[in-house]
C-alpha cells in the first residue's frame, strides 16, 4: 500500500510535467510566440498591446524550466497573478487563475463538481449492475436466444454515440412523453432526493447504456474463461451449490479486469463527462471545459485537465488496493 501511494504521488508530478509541456512547451516548439500563449489567457477581444503586457506579467519570456518551477510552485504553495489593475492571490492548490472572470479556477471547479459526481456515481451504479448481471447471464446461457439478444443490444450500445442517444432520449421521453426532466434541469437545485434523482434519471440511463454494453461483453468473456478453470470443476465436485460456484468462485475471479476498467472509466467521468453534460445542459465540469474552450480561456482548460488527471490517478490507486479484496489470488501473492 505504501509503495502504491508513493507511486501515485510521483505520477502526479509526472502528469504535471506532461500537462505543462502540452500547453506551454509544445506550442513553442511548433513556432508559437509568447504573445500567442498569452492570447489564450485574455480571451478573443484583447488587443495586441494587452496581450504583450500579459505575456510579460505571466513570465512567458523566462526560460522554460523557470516557468515550470513557477507552475509547480503555484499548485503546491499558491501563486500571485498580476492582471494589470492589481495583483490577485490564488491559494494552494492553485490550478490556474482566469483573467476573464478574475477568479481562481479551483473554486469554480469545486462548485460544479457535485453535478459531475452525481452524474458519474449514479450512472456507474447502473452500468456496473446492469452490465455485470447481463454478462453473467449471457455466459451461463452461451449460444441461447438470451445470449445473442443481449450481446446484440450491447453492440448497439457501444456503437451509438452519447450525443445521439441523449438527444433521441430527450426528444422521446422528456419533450414527447413528459416522463423525465427536460434538458438543463440542475440537480443541485432539487428540493428533495426524489426530485434530484428525477432530474438525473435520463442522463444516468443514457450514460449507463453506453458503458453497460462494454461491461456486459467484458464480463461475458471473463466468465466464459473462468468457468472452464480446474478449480471451478473442483468446486462443483465438492457439491457446492451452483449459485456459490458462479458468484463466489467464477464471478469473483472474473471481476479483476472489470475493476481495472471501472476505475479508469469512473476517474475519467469525474474529470468531466463532456458529451453527456453538454447534451443535457448540466452545469458540471464537462460543460465548464467546453465553455472554457469556446471563450479561449486556457487557465480553465488547464485546471480541468489537472483535476481530471488527479481523479484518474486516485481511482487507479483505489483499484490497486481493492485487488486484494476482490481476488484472493492477489492477496496470496
Amino acid at each position: 500500500m505504501i509503495r502504491r501511494v508513493i507511486g501515485a504521488i510521483i505520477l502526479l508530478f509526472i502528469v504535471s510535467a506532461v500537462v505543462f509541456a502540452i500547453f506551454f512547451l509544445v506550442p513553442r516548439i511548433g513556432g508559437a510566440s509568447v504573445d500567442d500563449l498569452a492570447s489564450r489567457y485574455v480571451g478573443k477581444s484583447a488587443g495586441a498591446e494587452q496581450i504583450h503586457q500579459t505575456a510579460i506579467r505571466l513570465g512567458f519570456t523566462d526560460p522554460i524550466w523557470v516557468q515550470y518551477g513557477r507552475f509547480v510552485k503555484g499548485i503546491v504553495a499558491g501563486a500571485d497573478y498580476n492582471y494589470g489593475a492589481g495583483i490577485e492571490h490564488c491559494p494552494a492548490p492553485c490550478l490556474g487563475y482566469s483573467f476573464l472572470t478574475q477568479n481562481p479556477v479551483l473554486p469554480d471547479l469545486l462548485d460544479r463538481l457535485p453535478v459531475t459526481i452525481s452524474l458519474a456515481s449514479g450512472a456507474a451504479f447502473l452500468w456496473l449492475l446492469g452490465g455485470v448481471a447481463t454478462g453473467v447471464l449471457s455466459a451461463l446461457r452461451r449460444g441461447s436466444v438470451l445470449d445473442r439478444t443481449t450481446m446484440g443490444i450491447a453492440l448497439a450500445g457501444v456503437s451509438l454515440p452519447i450525443f445521439f442517444t441523449g438527444l433521441l432520449s430527450l426528444s422521446i421521453f422528456s419533450y414527447g412523453l413528459g416522463w423525465t426532466a427536460p434538458g438543463g434541469a440542475n440537480p443541485m437545485d432539487a428540493s428533495t432526493p426524489w426530485d434530484w434523482a428525477y432530474r438525473l434519471l435520463l442522463p444516468w440511463i443514457t450514460l449507463a447504456f453506453l458503458y453497460a454494453a462494454a461491461y456486459a461483453r467484458l464480463t461475458r468473456a471473463g466468465m466464459l474463461e473462468t468457468m472452464n478453470e480446474d478449480y471451478i470443476r473442483t468446486a462443483r465436485a465438492k457439491g457446492l451449490r451452483e449459485r456459490d460456484v458462479v458468484v463466489k468462485h467464477g464471478l469473483r475471479a472474473a471481476l479483476t479486469p472489470i475493476l481495472t476498467i471501472f476505475g479508469l472509466d469512473l476517474g475519467l467521468l469525474l474529470g468531466g463527462a463532456i458529451l453527456t453534460e453538454t447534451t443535457f445542459s448540466l452545469p458540471g465540469i464537462g460543460q465548464y471545459a467546453v465553455q472554457a474552450v469556446t471563450n479561449n480561456d486556457l487557465p480553465k482548460v488547464l485546471g480541468v485537465t489537472l483535476l481530471g488527471a488527479a481523479f484518474i490517478i486516485v481511482a487507479n490507486l483505489v483499484v490497486d488496493l481493492l485487488y486484494a479484496v476482490v481476488d484472493p489470488r492477489v492477496r496470496a501473492s
